[in-house]
């Protein structure tokens, strides 16, 4: 509890300087109020790498990803983030109108998602095959692999819905629906460059893998919709973090 307090005190002053301007931008253009959410939203991301929450490594050229070993982290995490994402849901009724929830088949949607996840991650984890758990990471608890999923599932619809039911449904206003999906990803990876480059040194492993997971999530959501996408995003986080390969 005490990495909690940390991680709030630390994130505090920017969340609070960028609610202000949210406030103040509140009545004028929609990309700025987007703009504004995805910044907060990398603030609050990247900021778990210092005070220890997760945890990221290379290992001879392979990716890998270490949550905190606390299931009551996890979860007062996972709590905290869908009731930011169901706040910043409700007070933009001009924005979520556009965003598509499912596919015609909503159970067509959640299996999707799943298989989607298992692309996302297999590049990556392939090589794991060869290589020894105590190399990437090191094994994770049973008792955290439940919460872990919890929170990868709920932390990463957060994202999705900023990515993807935010920004790729104005996107796909203004321009055709591959241009969308192409600006999504590429978006999405370049959100992801002060992880990569100055919050760790991981460098251009994140960017391409960034990259890959944020066209497949694009082109899920335009083709199955939102919940679709965060469930292979979050699921795939979830393979790589909970050590079971």
């Amino acid at each position: 509890m005490t990495m909690l307090s940390t991680y709030f005190i630390r994130i505090f002053p920017a969340l609070f300087l960028l609610t202000i301007t949210f406030i103040l931008a509140y009545r004028l253009n929609v990309w700025i109020k987007i703009f504004l959410m995805i910044l907060g939203f990398i603030l609050m991301r990247d900021a778990m790498t210092p005070v220890g929450i997760w945890q990221f490594g290379v290992t001879d050229s392979l990716l890998w990803l270490r949550f905190i070993d606390s299931g009551l982290v996890l979860i007062i995490l996972a709590v905290l983030t869908l009731i930011l994402a169901l706040v910043l849901y409700f007070i933009h009724p001009q924005i979520n109108q556009d965003i598509v929830w499912f596919s015609k088949n909503k159970y067509h949607a959640f299996l999707v998602g799943i298989l989607a996840a298992i692309l996302i991650v297999l590049p990556f984890m392939l090589p794991y095959l060869n290589t020894p758990i105590e190399a990437r990471g090191g094994n994770v608890s049973w008792q955290v692999v439940f919460p872990l999923l919890i929170f990868a599932l709920l932390g990463n619809f957060l994202e999705e819905l900023l990515f993807r039911g935010f920004l790729q449904s104005q996107l796909k206003l203004i321009t055709n629906k591959w241009h969308a999906i192409v600006l999504s990803g590429l978006i999405f990876a370049l959100g992801h460059i002060f992880l990569a480059i100055t919050v760790t040194d991981l460098g251009v492993i994140v960017l391409l893998f960034t990259f890959w997971e944020g066209l497949i999530c694009a082109f899920l959501y335009e083709r199955y919709g939102l919940i679709a996408a965060s469930i292979a995003h979050g699921f795939g986080i979830f393979l790589i973090s909970a050590g079971l390969f």
